[in-house]
């Protein structure tokens, strides 16, 4: 009879392996990538957003400090609008004690639901020198912000 060949395991590519280890890390690579490429976009997106919301808030401010409620009203959101007439804007406005000046100390705007929105917080000066804290809600409408909710 013949010699025995020794058993021996035939050899398996390692190839698949291989390639398959490649291209998982090559798409975590690109959901990485991605990930931060979204972030970068949302806080350039909040950092622009940051001055037209005080700029909005500033005029609105400075409308309802001098008195001319025609202008601070047109700054208003649609629901705003909707639960005030002009006129009962600027009765309410010049409630004493009315607001004499402001100073804005903080702007804060961040995405809700896909949606900016942002805080702007005040301190309103009235009639007589007392001075109090104010949240003013500021979103976005047609492309441009507006105050909305109760600012007083």
């Amino acid at each position: 009879m013949g010699k025995e060949h020794a058993w021996s395991r035939p050899a398996r590519p390692r190839r698949p392996v291989r390639s398959g280890l490649l291209l998982a890390g090559l798409g975590l690579g690109l959901c990485l990538i991605g990930v931060a490429g979204l972030g970068v976009w949302n806080v350039q997106m909040m950092l622009q957003a940051n001055g037209p919301v005080r700029d909005t808030a500033d005029a609105f401010l400075r409308e309802v400090a001098s008195g001319d409620t025609d202008k601070a009203y047109q700054k208003l959101c649609r629901d705003a609008r909707s639960r005030w007439s002009a006129v009962g804007f600027g009765s309410w406005v010049r409630t004493p004690p009315q607001v004499s000046g402001y100073e804005i100390t903080d702007v804060s705007v961040a995405t809700e639901r896909g949606i900016p929105r942002a805080t702007v917080k005040a301190r309103l000066t009235r009639d007589g020198g007392a001075s109090e804290e104010r949240s003013l809600r500021v979103v976005q409408e047609d492309g441009k912000w507006r105050v909305c909710g109760d600012p007083f």
